[in-house]
């Protein structure tokens, strides 16, 4: 379980306007037509100028404007209807899990990607893989599943690309104000913020989290950008796939080591963990060593572990798969790999195939490894998976390979324009 921490707008409102910044801090507005009205009728020119961004719109709009709403009879009645939806959905009485499978509401998932793509306000998504993962959340949601997000918090997010003088293709990065985007401090049971820390080699790297509201669900955000770390390791969770391969190591150890320690943190106890790519793989080293360390052997741990494991895989092309030198596994795991019960030779081979053995560490290997259940993002990327990954099973022809496909869907509410809102 974990506390709330307040990140509301800091200026008074109308007292029968006081929930305004309640819903701007939940990311149900942004696929909720009627949410999104509500905040456009505020000020449309204010709603287009901060690109449908509500937390920077209520700090923006001019005290005047609130107060005339306040009496509105026709705006009343709109902030009224708004906010009936927006506590019916928040008490998940009548969710699809609940209805079909209520057995899952006991069961938390926690869901790791490198990327989410949510809404504009809250940039630290790139492309596909992020988009998928935003739509996974907000449909984890709707459907009432027990769900938590982990990824970065980005704190100079992506990068725009922009066009010089001379012609040349040039990324921009441009910090975000959180104090202007719907993300709170995330807080452990005792209400202190959520930090931990990760070994990195030599050095411990501590990072606290933040938290999004998206629905029912949070996703849960870590951040390196803190006084204790040095310049470099701030850098850390700045930018979405930034740095050379080294620092792409140390962002996989935060993200999958980091995000096991962080959910103990706040009391988390998840039941299944879903890896979104293999960015996050190393979260289930993490969970090994606690098993170990509670006792069971090496062998028993990646059982239990591989028994809780889901894995999607995006990339359909060798190259696109994190491979990291031995000489960088050394320098990062010397010493981990004994609290996994493992000679250095033993660990390695978790990241080995069997055409690949001494030519570095496969992240995705690793996960494939300790996953009960793999899958591909549509039926054919689920054929070209088995054939790629094909050596990894010797002797098993190609459709038996053991790595499924779901294909990927979209969140309908998030994709559907206005004008088509009321035919769905």
């Amino acid at each position: 379980m974990f506390v709330d921490s307040p990140n509301v707008v800091h200026r008074s409102l109308p007292q029968n306007l006081n929930r305004l910044p309640e819903l701007a801090q939940n990311l149900w507005w942004s696929w909720t037509l009627e949410a999104r009205q509500l905040f456009e009728l505020i000020d449309p020119t204010l709603w287009a100028l901060t690109h449908h961004n509500p937390v920077k719109l209520l700090s923006d709009v001019i005290p005047d404007r609130l107060a005339r709403l306040a009496e509105d009879p026709s705006f009343l009645r709109q902030y009224s209807a708004v906010f009936r939806l927006f506590d019916e959905y928040l008490a998940n009485k009548k969710s699809w899990v609940g209805t079909h499978h209520a057995d899952l509401t006991k069961s938390t998932i926690a869901y790791f990607s490198a990327e989410f793509g949510l809404h504009a306000s809250v940039p630290i998504y790139s492309g596909g893989l992020g988009i998928l993962a935003g739509d996974h959340c907000k449909e984890a949601s709707d459907i009432g599943l027990s769900f938590v997000g982990i990824g970065f918090m980005y704190p100079q997010g992506y990068f725009r690309q922009r066009i010089t003088p001379e012609g040349w293709q040039e990324a921009a990065y441009a910090p975000f104000n959180r104090d202007e985007s719907p993300i709170h401090l995330a807080l452990m049971p005792s209400g202190e913020p959520c930090r931990f820390a990760v070994e990195m080699g030599s050095r411990r790297v501590t990072a606290t989290v933040w938290k999004v509201l998206v629905g029912r669900i949070t996703l849960f955000l870590i951040d390196t950008d803190v006084p204790e770390n040095s310049p470099e390791d701030r850098a850390l969770s700045a930018r979405l796939y930034g740095g050379d391969q080294e620092m792409r190591l140390c962002q996989e150890i935060l993200l999958g080591i980091g995000g096991v320690r962080m959910l103990r943190s706040l009391n988390i106890s998840p039941s299944i963990w879903h890896a979104n790519e293999g960015h996050s793989a190393f979260l289930t080293l993490e969970r090994v060593r606690e098993f170990v360390q509670k006792g069971s052997s090496h062998a028993e741990a990646c059982e239990l572990v591989r028994q809780s494991t889901v894995f999607t895989t995006h990339t359909p092309v060798p190259a696109g798969h994190d491979v990291f030198p031995h000489h960088l596994m050394d320098r990062y795991f010397a010493g981990y790999w004994e609290q996994l019960g493992l000679s250095r030779d033993e660990f390695l081979r978790l990241g080995e195939t069997p055409d690949s053995r001494g030519h570095g560490f496969n992240m995705t290997a690793l996960v494939m490894r300790l996953s009960a259940h793999v899958n591909g993002v549509s039926r054919e990327h689920g054929r070209v998976s088995r054939e790629m990954w094909q050596h990894f099973w010797p002797g098993l022809p190609a459709d038996q390979i053991p790595i499924r496909s779901v294909t990927n869907g979209i969140h309908a509410p998030t994709w559907i324009s206005p004008e088509l809102h009321h035919l769905y």
